[in-house]
């Protein structure tokens, strides 16, 4: 199973972006795959809060296209939205010490957590932060 992470999602909903057009791509390949695909609970949260986010874009997305885009993604028979599991904490856990994880990167660690939990076996993002969990292999559809 791909799971994507919040970038891909705001670069597909957001016309602007450099990448919009290769992220709505890769999605709609996902989608139309028929494969199973995924977005970690946390990255949703985080597509809501950056495309309505009047500093980040202007305009920002409204709460209704926000939503809707949600809606869309969630229509999809192969989506599988990924959570936290009962082993949580020992899979998160493992990946602060062995990452060396401080601060803020906390969030990162949190989505390769539960991915991990999923048998994610491949996370698409254009954050190169997420490399330092190896455990997961993370691929950048956007190049390449």
């Amino acid at each position: 199973m791909i799971a994507l992470d919040t970038n891909l999602l705001v670069y597909a909903h957001r016309r602007e972006s450099t990448f919009h057009d290769k992220a709505r791509a890769a999605i709609e390949g996902l989608v139309s795959s028929g494969s199973a695909w995924a977005i970690p609970w946390p990255c949703v949260h985080e597509f809501y809060g950056v495309v309505t986010n009047a500093r980040a874009f202007t305009p920002a997305s409204t709460i209704t296209q926000a939503s809707q885009q949600i809606t869309e993604w969630r229509a999809s028979p192969a989506l599988v939205m990924l959570h936290e599991s009962a082993n949580h904490w020992a899979t998160l856990h493992k990946l602060l010490v062995a990452g060396r994880v401080i601060g803020g990167q906390i969030h990162d660690a949190r989505i390769a957590a539960i991915c991990l939990e999923h048998g994610v076996r491949e996370f698409w993002s254009a954050d190169r932060d997420f490399n330092r969990f190896p455990s997961l292999t993370v691929r950048n559809p956007l190049v390449g």
